[in-house]
This record gives structure tokens, sequence and C-alpha cells, in this order.
């Protein structure tokens, strides 16, 4: 079992932007990249046109450390607070379940646990310290650069 946490910093639509300061500023390498107009589409969540082009997900690769980035999915904001997450990745499904569990006892799911386009098992939870981690279990991924 592998188990990794990671800054995960969630923008309001300039993810691009800060992606190309921070691989200028920390001589960063783009390692993975999507939009959210790539990915499978929800039928529950129909994305609007212009939101088409925003990050879904990106990776960099600052020295030894991960530095991951998303904007906020249309019809959510972030506020002060916020913006930087820990993205906490394992390649257990058992695993990511009981880290979710244990960190929602007192705090508040901001996603159920559950599978998507992107990972087997996956949620998003505010412990009860006000800390939000992203629970992203390793799976099949598709995109581009």
């Amino acid at each position: 079992m592998t188990l990794q946490l990671s800054p995960y910093l969630m923008m309001n639509g300039n993810a691009k932007e800060a992606i190309k300061f921070y691989e200028k500023v920390l001589d960063a390498k783009l390692l993975f990249y999507t939009t959210f107009g790539e990915m499978p589409e929800n039928p529950e969540f129909p994305l609007p046109e212009e939101a088409k082009e925003l990050v879904a997900h990106a990776l960099l690769k600052v020295g030894e450390s991960d530095l991951m980035f998303s904007d906020v999915f249309p019809g959510y904001t972030s506020q002060i607070g916020d913006q930087v997450t820990i993205c906490i990745t394992t390649n257990d499904i058992e695993k990511s379940k009981q880290i979710f569990e244990s960190l929602q006892q007192d705090g508040q799911v901001k996603m159920p646990m559950q599978e998507t386009s992107f990972s087997p098992a996956y949620g998003i939870v505010t412990d009860k310290f006000g800390v939000t981690f992203q629970i992203y279990t390793e799976g099949q991924q598709e995109g581009h650069q």
C-alpha cells in the first residue's frame, strides 16, 4: 500500500494562470493536465459551455514534491481557507474509506466517498479542525499535458 500527502490548490477559474506562474517561479514540470470538458459528462451535473476549458485536475512536480491544481467546479466557489487542501493518495480502496470515515467524525462531508471517472474511491471532507482533505484512490487516469 502507498500513502502520500500533497497540497492541492483550488482556484476560482485561474488555475491555468497559476500553473504557468508556478512552473516558472518554482522551475516545476507539468506532469498531468485535464479540463472539465475532457472528462466524461455527468447528466446530474451538466457542464456550462464556459466551464469546459477550466482545469479539472493538474499535477506539477516541484523538485521531489507534487503540487496539484483544480478550478472549482462550476456552481461552487472557493473562499479564503478553502484554496489549499491536502490530497491523501493511496492505492488501497479500504484504506481510503477508513481514512475518510475517520476524518468525517465531527467534521463535514463536502463530497461523499464514491467512484468517479478518475478514481475508484474519491471524496472530500473537512475534519473537526477545519482542514479539508481530498481522499484519492489511485486508478486508471487519462488526460494530456
